[in-house]
């Protein structure tokens, strides 16, 4: 028996749903339940179709089934497209199963890139500022913005620490997976003796409220400073009062934002904090959660290393799915999307099997 048939209860309830909250609607003569409703009817609307795609299939393969036995003309055309029609029922299904598998409802916001230095010393610094043109580099192919809010840089190539904003479509559903100890195995040009050095950064990617989120954050929470910019941004940042720091006294989260005028800073800082505040109470959600996620794709645990760069080999490798390509220099260049599209793979794999295992 398919994965499909196990569900297919709760995928009739689904339907069944989705058809009561039609015949509702068109009765309904409330705003805020007419809203309600329609919120729900979009949701389930792709699901609804993806079964009715499956219905459709099963019926196309009864029919040709049936056209391939009779003997006529039309028989090998049948079973011509009946292998045809065979071969794509299994994938019309599994769409429907992703469809009704629990979802991150964070998967479609834009989000929080934060990428600092760890232990390695100077080549660490050098490696976070690989990783941060790589990042650069990929919401570039993807149609992103890409701004940076603060930066702390070694002047020659390094990066200590930076923080990004990534604003697109679905920006935190493709880069959750990135969160984690990335590690980096190769010889600095400094290493007259050859040897391979390890060293390591952290990648921390955390969603930004979508608009229907409030996340309220109240003047006698915080305390905000104005100081003089540093870093990039040429010699008005660096002369001004510019630069903006909020600190959020219930719980010590600070954050700064010193590369725009003083107006754009506080927004951005606010904007910011909320993130912060927000990434906070998914992780306070998530505690009950927590021995389940830990073995999970996506997880988003900071203190785990996810992947290896080796670039003597040229190889990288994801050790949560104990993927390796050997194409190095082009994921430097932002061609993540292979390792990505494993890493999503797995993670629906996961969603499915538990979606099975609370049947």
């Amino acid at each position: 028996m398919s994965d499909y048939a196990r569900l297919e209860r709760r995928l009739a309830q689904a339907v069944d749903r989705f058809e009561r909250i039609e015949a509702r609607l068109g009765a309904a003569t409330d705003g805020a339940e007419i809203v309600k409703l329609g919120q729900e009817h979009a949701e389930l609307k792709p699901l609804v179709e993806a079964v009715a795609a499956v219905r459709a299939k099963r019926q196309e393969l009864v029919d040709l089934e049936e056209m391939a036995k009779d003997g006529g003309e039309l028989a090998a055309v049948a079973a011509e497209e009946l292998y045809a029609a065979r071969e794509a029922l299994p994938e019309l299904e599994r769409a429907a199963l992703l469809l009704l598998a629990p979802k991150d409802k964070d998967e479609s916001a834009s989000a929080i890139l934060e990428i600092r230095a760890g232990t390695g010393g100077e080549e660490a610094a050098l490696f976070a500022g690989d990783l941060l043109r790589m990042y650069q580099r990929y919401a570039s192919r993807r149609g992103w913005r890409f701004e940076i809010e603060d930066i702390s840089d070694t002047g020659i190539g390094g990066v200590k620490e930076v923080v990004a904003s990534v604003t697109g479509k679905g920006v935190f559903g493709r880069l959750r997976f990135e969160s984690g100890v990335h590690r980096v195995q190769r010889v600095p040009e400094t290493e007259a003796g050859g040897r391979i050095h390890t060293s390591a950064a952290t990648v921390a990617v955390l969603p930004q409220p979508e608009g229907d989120v409030d996340i309220v954050v109240e003047d006698k929470d915080i305390r905000i400073d104005t100081m003089r910019a540093s870093g990039a941004g040429g010699q008005h940042v660096n002369k001004t009062d510019s630069a903006v720091r909020i600190t959020h006294l219930p719980t010590g989260i600070v954050v700064i934002s010193q590369l725009k005028s003083q107006h754009q800073n506080r927004a951005q800082a606010m904007m910011m904090l909320k993130t912060k505040l927000y990434d906070r109470e998914r992780e306070m959600r998530d505690a009950a959660r927590a021995a389940e996620r830990k073995g999970q794709i996506g997880s988003g645990d900071r203190s785990e290393r996810i992947r290896t760069y080796n670039f003597p080999q040229g190889r990288v490798t994801d050790h949560r799915i104990n993927l390796t390509v050997y194409n190095l220099p082009e994921v430097i260049e932002g061609a993540l999307d292979p390792i990505l599209d494993a890493l999503a793979a797995e993670d629906q794999a996961q969603r499915l099997a538990a979606l099975e295992g609370e049947e």
